[in-house]
């Protein structure tokens, strides 16, 4: 698949893990991995606009629009501010437990 990278990154909670959405491929693995008991319309359509966008028969942005709107609905989305200090913290610790 052909990464098509949105032109601002849209971050998602789950599981106390905040991931980075940065392209269409990002968001359909997203969409594709999400439980079957909470998919409803709007996962479908944000699914839906991805593959569209994919095929080339809607504008990327329209995709990144669907996926945004489903994010906030389904309550994972991320602030990026948030996001992005989270993700220096994780960058910066060693990994090393101290005692």
């Amino acid at each position: 698949m052909k990464a098509q990278a949105f032109g601002s990154p849209i971050f998602v909670k789950r599981a106390a893990v905040v991931q980075e959405i940065a392209d269409l491929e990002d968001a359909i693995d997203f969409l594709d991995e999400w439980p079957e008991d909470r998919r409803d319309l709007i996962h479908e359509t944000a699914f839906k606009a991805c593959f569209d966008a994919y095929d080339g028969n809607k504008p990327l942005s329209a995709a990144r629009a669907a996926f945004y709107g489903f994010a906030k609905r389904a309550a994972i989305l991320e602030d990026s501010t948030s996001a992005m200090q989270w993700i220096a913290a994780c960058k910066t610790g060693s990994g090393k437990r101290s005692v």
